[in-house]
């Protein structure tokens, strides 16, 4: 890996660093709603996140749902240069915080090309896995150990840096990164034969470097 190389990731991880502190997101005016409750259909009362609806056992992996599901195609594609497919297909079971494709707008222009590089596959496959948990939570799983922790609890992730999960103002869960940034469930339950999935509206960024 050349100088140039190691300049540009280094560039691009503070860019992602300083975006972090400058795109802090915002809780849903709603609480979570299921991925299959029809667009027509009432908002749950305030302050109750909702879980995706029971539905028939799942028959893929969380790196073959993936791509399925609605405004992931940027998280897909970074999952697939960072090379962690093998992994989300494995046994696990995994949680995965899944940001949406307009969360990675948010980034300054050309970090996330530099990311997309071969070269800086390390470097992404670390983000990437700060977004995942061992073990399958259910969202009632996690308020549950919300509530035991008095308030918040701390999960460890695969990129082995703590992500802190509470609940926010509309009883969606609230993630706070290592920079103190937050990003929030805004659907729950996604359940996959290897783990379970929580779509949110916001990246986490680990420690880099």
């Amino acid at each position: 890996m050349t100088i140039k190389t190691n300049l540009l990731i280094a560039a691009a991880s503070s860019m992602i660093v300083a975006a972090g502190a400058t795109a802090q997101t915002t809780s849903p005016t709603v609480p979570a709603t299921p991925q299959t409750v029809p667009a027509t259909a009432a908002p749950a009362a305030p302050g109750a996140a909702t879980p995706a609806a029971p539905t028939a056992a799942p028959t893929t992996t969380i790196a073959a749902a993936l791509p399925t599901l609605p405004n992931r195609a940027t998280l897909t594609k970074l999952v697939t240069a960072a090379k962690l497919q093998t992994t989300l297909a494995g046994p696990g079971p995994y949680t995965v915080f899944a940001p949406s494709d307009e969360a990675f707008t948010r980034l300054p222009a050309g970090a996330l090309d530099t990311l997309l590089k071969p070269e800086s596959a390390p470097t992404l496959a670390t983000i990437l896995k700060y977004h995942v948990v061992a073990g399958a939570i259910t969202s009632d799983q996690l308020k549950a150990q919300i509530t035991a922790g008095g308030g918040k609890t701390t999960l460890t992730t695969l990129a082995g840096q703590p992500l802190i999960a509470s609940l926010g103002p509309n009883g969606n869960i609230e993630l706070t990164d290592t920079a103190g940034i937050k990003a929030y469930v805004d659907t729950a339950d996604i359940k996959e034969t290897n783990g379970v999935v929580h779509l949110t509206n916001g990246m986490s960024v680990p420690k880099l470097g």
